[in-house]
């Protein structure tokens, strides 16, 4: 495996219909707040990033929500660390890259690996309470891992209780303003240095807050989907951002789906966490076959893109919209204890997890592609720094080992942090001046838009033609109907954060569908059912792109 792959540049046709701004920028009619780091997210890596900050510095940290609202929040399985004394990290590591098909970037992977342990350690002193039997840890497998090195909380609430802590004590940082239900509009930019940006705090107008440091960790964007596992608030906005401020985008076609999505019609699609097929849980069709050792050797714990690809296959094979987990055969009091919030939800769909089959399909998981970061965590914006699944730190490769994600935000969160505060802490503080940034965008169209209408219809494009099967007549036909949607929304300055939301849907929706027609091969997360195999020869390389945004900006 090669350490560093080459990033190959593709043309994005469409570029011209991006906007630099989605709104007008005028400095002399506009609200102005000063900061010496400017944090945009409230997840795991946002909060983990404003722990490094220096005291005497001034942090602003936005959070498009409360700051429980995030994907950090609802992960259920837990944080992939080497714990057991049976364990090595040269196995943790091997298992990331087998799980990346030979894209991963070997030095961040094995730096990554060897700082779990720590930054583990690390939220036990700050108070998370892990699951622990006779005062030793607990250790679950997922797919693809090789040993027991899954640490998880409250049975499969992991991400609830990392945030419960990480928030009470960022709460408790006095030189850390926290900002909810803030909306990051665009980021601002002056001759290729980020120096803030554009936000709407609680629907109120938009000001500019001016930051001698900024650091990205808006989380992903699995609601350009119709099928997701992933909250509200996921719209990919941080990659939209990024991209208008011109940063360089890598590895936008890779979406993970994960394959275990409750699935029943008329309800929200709720997660049900790899670590049940960890604990021993089968997967069978309509007709109660047990079908992935139709597919592969390691049965329930494949990597999540084989076990995607196979329910997919065997949902068209028996013509059913869905296959079941099934925990009959396991100790019942052993499962409800284990995954007790599963229990509860499915309790509410009249299912009793411990005799019930639980209908799963497959859905939009994690963004695996975003914003290019080096393991400074360092984009290719100036002042710009970036951290956890709005970025591509080369991590992950084309397919995320299960509980990879919750670490990488930990440890690039530290290092984005720890470096954005040694450089604010080296800018003089006159820096904090307002740039002469000017944007006036068309005028607004006097056409009214269905902002939800559009919505819908993008979400439902990008399931049917860009989802875990992908070919290049649908991929045609996604983009020619995106660019469509693109031409008049993105053509006008719409006001309201639907509107911005939506937008930046159709961007982010650009780009994948963009990198996923270049990409002529299937690897990982990526299968293209008109080139079925991996083509090293041709493909052994990241795709990215960017835009040049105005000089004043």
């Amino acid at each position: 495996m090669s350490d560093k792959l080459p990033n190959h540049p593709i043309e994005c046709p469409w570029a011209p219909s991006i906007p630099r701004y989605l709104v007008p920028i005028d400095p002399k009619r506009m609200g102005h707040f000063f900061t010496d780091v400017l944090i945009i997210g409230g997840g795991l890596a946002g909060l983990r990033a404003s722990q490094e900050i220096d005291p005497n510095l001034r942090t602003i940290l936005l959070t498009k929500d409360k700051l429980e609202e995030s994907n950090s929040a609802y992960a259920q399985g837990g944080i992939a660390s080497v714990w057991d004394p049976e364990d090595r990290f040269d196995n943790h590591v091997q298992d990331t890259l087998v799980a990346g098909c030979d894209l991963c970037d070997v030095p961040t992977v094995d730096m990554v690996v060897r700082e779990a342990p720590s930054r583990v350690a690390e939220l036990i002193r700050w108070g998370t309470q892990f699951d622990q039997l006779d005062g030793a840890l607990v250790l679950g497998r997922e797919g693809g891992h090789s040993h027991q090195r899954i640490i998880h909380a409250l049975g499969d609430a992991t991400g609830k209780e990392i945030m419960r802590a990480m928030i009470q004590r960022t709460r408790s940082c006095p030189n850390i303003e926290i900002i909810e239900e803030a909306y990051t509009i665009d980021l601002l930019t002056y001759d290729n240095r980020c120096c803030g940006a554009v936000v709407s705090v609680q629907h109120r107008p938009p000001v500019l807050i001016w930051a001698k440091q900024t650091i990205l960790c808006t989380g992903g964007c699995g609601q350009i989907f119709r099928e997701s596992t992933n909250p509200k608030v996921a719209t990919g906005d941080g990659h939209a951002i990024a991209f208008r401020a011109g940063a360089v985008m890598r590895d936008m076609e890779f979406m993970q789906f994960h394959p275990t999505v409750l699935y029943i019609a008329g309800s929200s699609r709720t997660l049900i966490t790899e670590a049940i097929r960890g604990e021993g849980a089968y997967l069978i069709d309509s007709n109660g076959y047990r079908f992935m050792k139709d597919y592969d050797q390691r049965l329930e714990l494949a990597p999540r893109d084989v076990v995607s690809k196979s329910i997919v296959s065997q949902m068209e094979k028996t013509q059913a919209p869905c296959v079941y987990l099934t925990l009959a055969h396991l100790d019942a009091k052993h499962v409800r204890n284990r995954f007790p919030g599963i229990a509860k939800v499915c309790e509410g769909f009249g299912l009793d997890i411990t005799k019930d089959s639980i209908p799963v399909r497959p859905g939009a998981h994690y963004m695996i592609g975003g914003a290019l970061v080096d393991d400074q965590a360092r984009t290719s914006i100036a002042g710009l720094w970036g951290a956890g699944e709005v970025t591509s730190s080369g991590l992950h490769g084309a397919n995320r080992l299960a509980s990879n994600s919750l670490l990488e935000g930990l440890v690039f969160g530290a290092i984005a942090g720890r470096n954005a505060s040694i450089a604010a802490s080296q800018d003089p503080s006159v820096s904090l001046t307002v740039l002469p940034i000017q944007y006036q965008p068309k005028q607004s169209t006097s056409q009214p838009i269905d902002l939800a209408d559009i919505r819908n219809s993008v979400r439902s494009l990008m399931w049917r033609n860009v989802g875990v099967q992908r070919r290049k007549d649908r991929l045609d036909e996604a983009l020619l109907n995106v660019q469509r949607y693109a031409s008049y929304v993105l053509a006008h300055p719409l006001n309201g954060i639907d509107a911005w939301e939506l937008q930046n849907i159709l961007t982010v929706s650009l780009m994948m569908i963009q990198a996923a027609l270049v990409r002529t091969e299937s690897r990982g997360v990526h299968l293209r059912t008109d080139y079925p195999k991996l083509d090293n020869a041709g493909w052994h390389r990241h795709l990215s792109m960017s835009i040049k945004p105005s000089a004043l900006s």
